[in-house]
């Protein structure tokens, strides 16, 4: 019968407990999720500063449909006041919005490199758990794509000496979704000025939740006045609460990227109400200092807690706090236990992670209390034993 490789390997997949499935959510919140009329403490959530939360006054004047592509008569103020907006924040020429960060990611990748003879003479350098968005773009352009072990920079730097490409472009996370730790920004943009490349930094988690006002992984660089990544994507569905992602860079590419992104040209532009909404919780994220503050202090806390019980957590100093188990099925198991104490927690196993690495991935909100944490890590030593 045709189509019978289907079957099989989804039955792989449940051997191996690596099987997904989705969860009808009646009701989320950063702290809460209700599912089955279950309620359980929630700890999956990327909702960093607890926003999701917050509701937002609708104006009569923002209507939901855009109507078409941002290049026939989908483009409205709402879409160009957001881009504005998150230029000037952050020191951009121009932008571009889309509706999810996937596509933002992965099809400016595509574009850039959608010329073959140009593309022939480019490198795309990636570093080794950077985001599917990113790797897929890569794989789906006609440049070469060459892998650096993660955060190396000596690896990153022999990559670079080694490789003949005219058009080089080193792309890293800010923080990194399934480890939780940082890349090495500044020093990024060295090595990248030192071999004449471009540097493209997705900072889907750090954005909101990173930097004295929330702008997030770069702006340490605009308080030392440094340069900034010729190429920064801003994804709305973690810290902001919303959904959709901008891009933003210099006028030269944003205009290449209206010629050349056939998902930006082929998509129906973002919603003009969702715009306006998405621009509303930035201004907030700006004021939102007591809301970061207590993010980091549920952040130490945690990691003080497991260090006392002798729970081994990732480095890592954001939201994102992993604990790796290594076997998917024994993650999966501890996932389950977890949830029958009120706690829900995901277990992230391959192949979004690597081989031997499942894991349960901790995510921290403002919203969370002292009392939350120590419930979830009280049930962490049970879980885990």
């Amino acid at each position: 019968m045709p189509f019978e490789f289907i079957n099989t390997h989804i039955q792989a997949r449940q051997q191996d407990a690596l099987l997904r499935k989705r969860h009808v959510v009646q009701r989320a919140t950063a702290r809460t999720i209700t599912v089955n009329n279950e309620t359980y403490l929630n700890f999956a959530s990327n909702d960093y500063l607890g926003f999701g939360d917050c509701g937002i006054k609708l104006e009569q004047n923002n209507v939901l449909g855009s109507h078409s592509s941002p290049l026939v008569t989908g483009y409205q103020a709402q879409q160009q006041e957001l881009e504005q907006y998150l230029c000037s924040a952050l020191g951009y020429e121009a932008g571009m919005v889309f509706n999810s960060g996937f596509s933002a990611n992965s099809s400016v990748i595509k574009a850039l490199f959608s010329d073959k003879s140009a593309a022939q003479n480019s490198a795309i350098f990636q570093d080794k758990l950077n985001h599917a968005s990113l790797i897929d773009g890569a794989m789906h352009s006609n440049a070469a794509l060459v892998r650096f072990n993660h955060n190396d920079l000596k690896h990153l730097r022999s990559r670079l000496e080694k490789s003949k490409a005219h058009n080089k472009l080193i792309i890293s996370e800010g923080v990194f979704s399934m480890d939780g730790d940082t890349a090495p920004i500044k020093e990024l943009l060295a090595l990248a000025k030192e071999h004449n490349a471009w540097l493209m930094i997705d900072d889907a988690h750090g954005f909101g939740a990173l930097g004295k006002t929330g702008l997030g992984s770069c702006e340490a660089l605009l308080d030392e006045g440094l340069a900034l990544p010729e190429i920064l994507v801003i994804t709305f569905g973690k810290a902001v609460a919303s959904s959709g992602a901008c891009v933003l860079s210099n006028n030269q590419l944003i205009n290449y990227m209206l010629q050349f992104n056939r998902d930006y040209t082929y998509s129906t532009a973002m919603s003009p109400l969702m715009a306006a909404l998405t621009l509303t919780r930035l201004q907030a994220i700006k004021r939102a200092d007591t809301k970061r503050q207590q993010l980091s202090s549920n952040i130490a806390f945690f990691k003080q807690l497991c260090k006392h019980h002798a729970i081994a957590v990732m480095d890592s100093d954001t939201a994102i706090q992993p604990i790796v188990l290594g076997c998917a099925e024994q993650t999966l198991h501890a996932a389950q236990k977890l949830k029958q104490q009120g706690i829900w927690l995901t277990a992230i196993r391959p192949p979004t992670v690597a081989h031997n690495t499942a894991r349960l991935r901790v995510t921290l909100t403002a919203a969370h209390t002292r009392a939350d944490i120590t419930t979830l890590v009280e049930h962490l030593k049970g879980a885990i034993a």
